[in-house]
């Protein structure tokens, strides 16, 4: 957990910046997280950090464009220590993967604390800020969360969360996990694309604005979302096809401009429970990866697996993402096989 002391020290930190900019992963989680703190701060820019789970030192650059006073590092779960020493401001960085040790950050983490305590960086956003609850609600749904404050959520918006049930139907048969798969999808696309999405999402106040299109900002982001899901439905289809008999189902697709191994892989989880899913994006010389299962610890299996190989990876016990030279992905797809047949 993070303490009510810890919390009120965020708070402080974020009160009492200026002109902070935010760095936020490229999921639901991240960019809820985001909106979260620049609803209740009203001041900063926001950055998401797309196509890696790393936030490397090239990203200085956008820092010393916009010159802040401090930066806010949220959802990532690898942050290199030449991209402190370069930012030249306090970094702060609230995350919820397996805890990194960096000099000269200050830095959150509920797992510092409890090791078996990973809520969403989007669910401590919200209980830092007590504000926009159904902003928390579509970040948590989106990383599979089901928060405390579920219950009273649905009771007071039975429209957008007729009842708490488990992960999956929440996020697929509700019109909260909906909103937080639109979130997902405006996350996709050039960067001035991403931009425009989420600069209307700060302007929005209540989710039926997007969900129902009854604002200008609201019907600018649902109109992408459509635009974007056309191409998802294609692939979504094409996974499905793809699933035969055995309990374990590999996805593969070319490199395009827009990453869907995330999505796909939490919808092929949700249709396909009892299978253990690669998604794997393939570019020219490396696949980017995403995996799931229900039934077996990924980490440790995908820390075996990678032994040897050009790649790396990581994340939670059942969703973990990652990288590998396109040579060597069938070695670690045969080794993943092998073990989950033996788990």
């Amino acid at each position: 957990m993070i303490t009510e002391e810890q919390m009120a020290e965020f708070r402080k930190l974020l009160d009492e910046s200026e002109r902070p900019m935010f760095f936020f992963d490229d999921d639901p989680d991240g960019l809820c997280s985001y909106l979260l703190l620049k609803k209740y701060a009203k001041k900063g820019r926001g950055v998401a950090v797309k196509s890696s789970p790393v936030l490397g030192a090239q990203y200085s650059r956008k820092i010393q464009e916009y010159g802040p006073d401090m930066v806010f590092v949220l959802d990532k779960p690898v942050v290199e220590q030449d991209f402190v020493d370069e930012a030249r401001v306090p970094v702060v960085w609230l995350d919820h993967h397996p805890p990194v040790h960096l000099s000269g950050v200050s830095y959150f983490n509920p797992l510092l604390n409890d090791e078996k305590d990973n809520r969403p960086v989007s669910y401590w956003c919200y209980r830092i800020t007590g504000q926009n609850q159904w902003i928390a609600m579509a970040g948590c749904i989106g990383d599979w969360f089901i928060p405390e404050f579920a219950n009273d959520f649905a009771k007071e918006h039975p429209d957008l969360l007729p009842a708490v049930v488990e992960q999956g139907q929440m996020l697929y048969d509700t019109p909260m996990g909906q909103l937080s798969r639109i979130l997902s999808s405006i996350l996709k696309g050039s960067t001035s694309d991403v931009v425009s999405c989420i600069s209307a999402l700060e302007k929005v106040r209540e989710p039926e604005e997007i969900l129902n299109g009854t604002t200008p900002a609201g019907r600018y982001v649902l109109k992408y979302h459509k635009k974007i899901n056309k191409v998802y439905e294609k692939l979504l289809h094409k996974a499905m096809e793809a699933s035969g008999n055995d309990d374990f189902l590999v996805f593969t697709y070319p490199m395009t401009k827009m990453s869907f191994s995330g999505d796909l892989a939490n919808e092929l989880l949700h249709r396909l429970p009892g299978k253990f899913i690669i998604v794997a994006r393939m570019k020219s010389d490396t696949a980017a990866i995403s995996m799931r299962s229900k039934s077996h610890i990924i980490p440790p299996m995908l820390k075996l697996a990678l032994e040897g190989l050009g790649g790396y990876g990581g994340g939670h016990d059942h969703a973990c993402g990652g990288s590998i030279v396109v040579k060597d992905f069938p070695v670690l797809v045969e080794r993943l096989r092998e073990m989950a047949r033996h788990n």
